[in-house]
């Protein structure tokens, strides 16, 4: 589970906050909320900061939402405030929908200081549901977000966390204000200065996705990898849409294919954009894993 994700959360919030509706409030309990375009930010960017947020993406019509939904507030009440269940309605929210590209519900995604982290789509069963959220703890806490909620639905913000690096805070101020060149530039000094910082290089490989896939019109995009399939630069750059999607199967098994199907240094070209992505997905993802495996096996 990759705290890595291409919703741009911040647009959206910003957008939202444009509109100036008035917030809606917690339910009782605190763990439990609805929420609209226009307290987004408030309750979802700014309190994933201390506690994980679940956001539930469903729609009054949708039969599967309401077998799943009851489940999530109940297990959202047992597991005390270590997470906080945010409800979407996506007919009245149709802007968060399409942000998190829901292409169909219920939809389950995260948010950890900030960032989407994809959990699940359908009525999943209890079980796993259960396994999701013990996993999304570990990355949350591993990433120090481990605060509680409490009966207010207000998050605790012990411990303190530390501040980023200077170069790593200056990044993030510039993705922040959609200067992604900065944030490549912050980004590259910070590895200059210390070439193993596995943070810098997944940020970085990740700004520069959002470079190469802004403004791409994706339908002429596919429609040109499927008249050149072996061509490294239209199969690469259809791979960065997909995983902007969500859709990192599709996108490795897409590279992957184009590797056994070229040769010399158009297939260099695709390996190294191939590894460039497993930085984005995080290499702990079991799909990375699979797709190292057959990138080997294309290779030899």
């Amino acid at each position: 589970m990759p705290m890595r994700g291409a919703v741009d959360l911040a647009a959206v919030a910003a957008q939202a906050k444009r509109r100036q509706q008035p917030p809606a409030a917690p339910s009782a309990g605190g763990v439990v909320i609805d929420v609209s375009e226009a307290d987004f930010q408030r309750v979802v960017l700014d309190q994933s900061q201390s506690v994980p947020v679940v956001i539930d993406l469903w729609a009054e019509w949708c039969e599967p939402c309401k077998q799943l939904s009851p489940v999530l507030e109940r297990l959202a009440h047992e597991y005390a405030g270590r997470f906080l269940l945010a409800k979407v309605d996506i007919e009245a929210n149709p802007r968060l929908g399409q942000a998190f590209k829901a292409q169909s519900i219920p939809m389950l995604v995260a948010v950890v200081k900030g960032q989407p982290v994809p959990l699940a789509q359908g009525a999943v069963p209890e079980e796993q549901l259960r396994a999701l959220l013990d996993e999304l703890l570990k990355v949350a806490g591993a990433n120090g977000v481990t605060g509680v909620l409490n009966v207010t639905g207000a998050a605790e913000a012990e411990p303190v966390e530390p501040p980023l690096p200077p170069l790593h805070q200056a990044a993030f101020d510039a993705i922040e204000q959609d200067d992604l060149p900065a944030a490549v530039t912050a980004y590259e000094q910070a590895l200059a200065q210390n070439p193993a910082d596995e943070l810098a290089s997944a940020g970085l490989a990740q700004v520069r996705l959002l470079l190469r896939t802004d403004g791409v019109d994706e339908a002429a995009a596919r429609a040109a990898a499927d008249a050149a399939p072996t061509d490294p630069g239209a199969q690469t750059l259809v791979a960065d849409l997909d995983v902007l999607a969500g859709q990192v199967e599709a996108a490795f098994t897409r590279l992957v294919d184009t590797v056994r199907a070229t040769a010399g240094d158009e297939r260099t070209v695709v390996r190294l954009h191939l590894v460039d992505l497993f930085t984005i997905v995080g290499a702990d993802d079991a799909r990375v894993g699979k797709a190292r495996r057959a990138l080997t096996a294309a290779l030899f």
